[in-house]
């Protein structure tokens, strides 16, 4: 199949697509001009990602996000490498992270949540999702959830010993305070995100809101 055919498949899949900044939080980085066969998906683009595409005859390789400018000379680097190997690269960062069948309502799903509201507006998209337990569970029992569900450990912070029913999310790079901040201000007992800093830490345990720490990529 033709890159192009794949694309434009894959906008169909989205309702976003009027948002201005859709085209610049997703797309084509790399198009090999080969027919494709056969894809690979995963959640960065690195080298080491390039590397096992490549080991694994993979015609085209979709992540979720790009080689970001700030992880200095990356970017460059992973488009050298996909030119040498004819690896076409599409990724979708922000409008997979609000879509319905995206990182965030698939985390819901699959802890059993109910979502009350989208939250975490960034670039007209909706980055998080409060959601809601039918019953109350323990901080002890979230935290085995997400590891059974995720296959690995996750970093917990208990700042209060309240059971949890409402639950703010942000799958990827909610790390900041002012993410914390939402979630606090919309009532939720614990906040799960994919990334954190030392100040995010600070701020939950300020404000007395339990802390989950996924991490959802793998280097």
């Amino acid at each position: 199949m033709k890159l192009n055919k794949i694309t434009d498949y894959i906008l169909t899949l989205f309702d976003t697509t009027d948002n201005k900044e859709f085209h610049n939080e997703s797309g084509v980085t790399f198009d090999s001009k080969k027919d494709i066969k056969r894809i690979g998906y995963c959640t960065n683009l690195t080298l080491h990602t390039i590397e096992e595409a490549k080991d694994r005859n993979i015609d085209l390789l979709i992540t979720h996000h790009d080689a970001w400018d700030f992880v200095y000379g990356l970017k460059e680097a992973c488009n050298e490498k996909l030119k040498e190997y004819q690896i076409a690269h599409y990724y979708n960062h922000l409008p997979l992270d609000d879509c319905e069948f995206g990182t965030n309502n698939s985390l819901v799903s699959k802890l059993g949540l109910k979502i009350i509201e989208k939250s975490h507006l960034e670039d007209g998209f909706y980055c998080g999702r409060i959601a809601e337990f039918e019953n109350e569970i323990s901080m002890k029992e979230l935290v085995n959830r997400l590891e059974i569900l995720l296959e690995e450990p996750v970093r917990a912070w208990q700042f209060n010993d309240k059971n949890i029913k409402r639950v703010g999310i942000v799958c990827g790079g909610g790390g900041l305070s002012p993410d914390v901040k939402e979630a606090i201000d919309k009532s939720c007992d614990v906040y799960i995100t994919g990334e954190k800093v030392l100040y995010t830490i600070e701020y939950a345990e300020f404000k007395k809101i339990e802390l989950d720490y996924r991490k959802p990529y793998l280097y």
